[in-house]
């Protein structure tokens, strides 16, 4: 009678490692990890709450009467104290607010209102939470792409997206865009001053596009974009802020407007497309002799382990939720929002425009010109 001879069966504190090895569990890294995944669990859950916030005027009711009670707030602001009551809860254990106990008032420090409640501050970023609650209505499509290979066009987004993003963006292109990043090319500042005609590739909502135009009022600006409700509104805006004379906007691909120009911008728009070197062959293409082309993208390490980091990981997870999928549903592979200098001058280089430099950066954003 023949005996089987069994591997010892793996207790719980150990594993298998790829040479069938045992490893021992290190309990406290499981239980370290653990943690983690619970403060991930709450952020996921706040986040919500903190979109509400921000839609509801939460944030900017507190910041306006700082030192409320949940009651004295839902009262300033009209609505049901028992959510207001919890809401408070949330983000006082998040550390957006602080509390005092003897008193059970809630306050916003001014330094955190910057961030969350003034909205047109250089600080404000809550409208990112808009940006995310836009996300999950897709999540079914983005895991159907795991299996089919097809990608998600920002068109095809949730509305907040757009709505969103436009609002995040706003403080940058109202306070950093002319200042700073134009201003690093003086004779680029000295022509739109003098007047050219400008183009915005990807313009969304128009927000870049009319900034440029209050600050150039010589100079003339056509924005294109595939989502035609973005091209409506931004049209819409271009007539609040009293410049629709001289700014005009139209649907258009990357690779499908016409006309010719002194200067060509694409704002976090190059490494959304499915073939960013074909748009930049066909943006020199257009542009006028000696025109210029002023490009704004997302900082980054060239390399993977340079962006493991907290806003590496902000990056890395939109790009795959919003710039990997649209690009996929034009045929490409896309840049990525976390493609770095070397990437992206290299893709500047391939399209034609090999004098590409980066000329600014700040902890979000990078700048980069070309010559046509």
């Amino acid at each position: 009678m023949s005996t089987t001879t069994h591997d010892p069966v793996t207790t719980q504190d150990e594993n298998v490692d790829q040479d069938g090895a045992a490893a021992a569990i290190d309990e406290t890294k499981v239980e370290e990890f653990a943690g983690k995944v619970v403060t991930d669990l709450g952020i996921g859950h706040h986040t919500l709450l903190s979109y509400l916030g921000y839609r509801l005027g939460l944030w900017r009711g507190l910041a306006a009467h700082p030192g409320s009670t949940s009651a004295q707030l839902a009262q300033r602001l009209g609505y049901t104290e028992r959510y207001v009551r919890e809401w408070l809860a949330a983000q006082a254990a998040a550390g957006y607010i602080s509390y005092d106990p003897d008193t059970q008032a809630f306050t916003l420090p001014p330094e955190h209102a910057l961030v969350l409640a003034d909205e047109d501050g250089p600080a404000f970023m809550a409208s990112g939470f808009e940006v995310l609650a836009s996300v999950w209505p897709t999540v079914d499509e983005l895991a159907h792409g795991y299996a089919s290979g097809e990608g998600l066009g920002w068109h095809q987004h949730d509305s907040r997206l757009f709505v969103g993003f436009e609002r995040f963006f706003r403080p940058t292109f109202r306070n950093v865009l002319v200042p700073e990043w134009l201003a690093a090319e003086p004779e680029l500042v000295a022509r739109l001053e003098s007047g050219i005609r400008v183009l915005d590739v990807g313009c969304g909502l128009g927000t870049a596009t009319i900034a440029m135009a209050e600050a150039f009022p010589a100079s003339t600006f056509v924005g294109v974009d595939l989502h035609e409700e973005s091209v409506r509104r931004a049209a819409v805006a271009a007539r609040g802020a009293g410049v629709a004379d001289r700014v005009t906007f139209e649907v258009a691909e990357a690779q499908a407007y016409e006309g010719t120009y002194d200067l060509i911008c694409m704002f976090d728009t190059l490494h959304d497309l499915g073939d960013p070197v074909g748009a930049l062959a066909y943006a020199k293409a257009h542009l006028a002799e000696d025109g210029w082309f002023f490009a704004v993208e997302p900082n980054a390490g060239d390399r993977l382990e340079d962006n493991l980091n907290p806003l590496g990981l902000v990056w890395y997870a939109s790009g795959h939720n919003l710039c990997v999928p649209n690009a996929m549903s034009q045929g490409g592979d896309a840049l990525g929002n976390q493609a770095g200098p070397r990437r992206t001058l290299q893709a500047f280089a391939d399209g034609g425009f090999p004098g590409a430099r980066k000329v600014a950066e700040s902890a979000f954003n990078m700048v980069i010109t070309a010559r046509g």
